[in-house]
């Protein structure tokens, strides 16, 4: 008996098939920097590409999705990561916003545990949502944390003395399974802050109304949003579009600054790869937050003076 592979199922794997097609098409572009490190009483952000970042706050660095694979499985990044795993500063703590390959990546994982032990003998500890700390618990992490959704937890040193900066989990409108099956994984974001800094990173994201709670509740001075992979239409039941993403800076209230995120490193959605900054440029213009959005390129590192809301590069 011939059995007949569900119409879904085909659609989906001859989707797979053209997107993993057409990330090859292209040269890799861009090329890694060194960190730029801050001083202990400054805030630094560094892009490093889509999701990943690298935060310094109070004197304590921390990753947040760091993905530095050339390729996740078959599909392949268009733009090198801002930074490489050997010039890193030693990382106090890696932040996992949920299980997706292209924001919880293994061998990347096991990348910075490795330079962090190298460089200072101590492992960093993990911050994940509930649910996913079997996926990171065999990777050499210090220790594994798992939040739910408004948990607060702050950063310990290696000597498990408190290090003045805490870690809560945000909500957020998406799906967390690794594979299909395991929807029991939750998802979200965080708000990183000390007396001095507070930014929020989103993870991934539809638009929904918990924007405005993050800001009544947390109060990040920065967001860090995500812009890309929203078309099809379909798609922002997970994700937001630049247009959205900026309404959820504005429902934020408190931040001064949006930094876009998740666009051009992984042709995740159907829209041109280079659309998604083109148009939330305009509709900042439009609205007239133009001065409020930095998109960073791949390696720049945004500084934030502890005194007063400036920046500077």
């Amino acid at each position: 008996m011939n059995v007949r592979p569900h119409p879904t199922v085909l659609r989906k794997l001859r989707q797979l098939y053209r997107v993993t097609r057409e990330s090859y098409r292209q040269p890799l572009v861009g090329e890694p920097q060194l960190p730029v490190l801050v001083e202990h009483e400054e805030l630094g952000i560094t892009f490093i590409g889509h999701s990943s970042f690298l935060i310094q706050i109070g004197g304590r660095n921390l990753l947040v999705d760091p993905v530095f694979a050339r390729a996740l499985i078959l599909l392949r990044r268009q733009r090198r990561p801002g930074l490489r795993v050997r010039d890193l500063p030693p990382i106090d703590a890696v932040l996992l916003s949920h299980a997706h390959m292209d924001h919880l990546h293994l061998r990347s994982l096991r990348q910075v545990v490795r330079h962090t032990v190298r460089i200072t003998g101590f492992a960093p500890e993990a911050i994940v949502p509930s649910g996913v700390g079997d996926l990171v618990e065999k990777l050499g992490f210090r220790m594994v944390s798992e939040l739910e959704w408004w948990q607060e937890t702050d950063l310990r040193a290696s000597d498990g003395t408190s290090t003045g900066v805490s870690v809560t989990m945000t909500p957020a409108k998406h799906w967390g399974a690794r594979l299909f099956k395991d929807t029991h994984r939750l998802f979200g974001g965080y708000v990183i802050r000390n007396g001095r800094h507070s930014i929020y990173h989103s993870g991934d994201t539809a638009y929904f109304r918990g924007f405005r709670e993050i800001g009544d509740r947390l109060s990040p001075q920065i967001a860090l949003l995500p812009i890309g992979a929203y078309f099809p239409d379909s798609y922002r039941a997970v994700h937001t579009s630049p247009e959205e993403a900026l309404q959820a800076f504005i429902d934020l209230r408190s931040a001064h600054t949006m930094i876009p995120m998740h666009f051009g490193t992984f042709p995740l959605g159907r829209e041109p790869i280079e659309e998604p900054p083109v148009r939330l440029a305009e509709a900042a213009r439009r609205s007239g937050l133009s001065g409020r959005v930095r998109i960073l390129a791949e390696g720049e590192t945004l500084r934030v003076a502890a005194t007063d809301r400036s920046f500077a590069r």
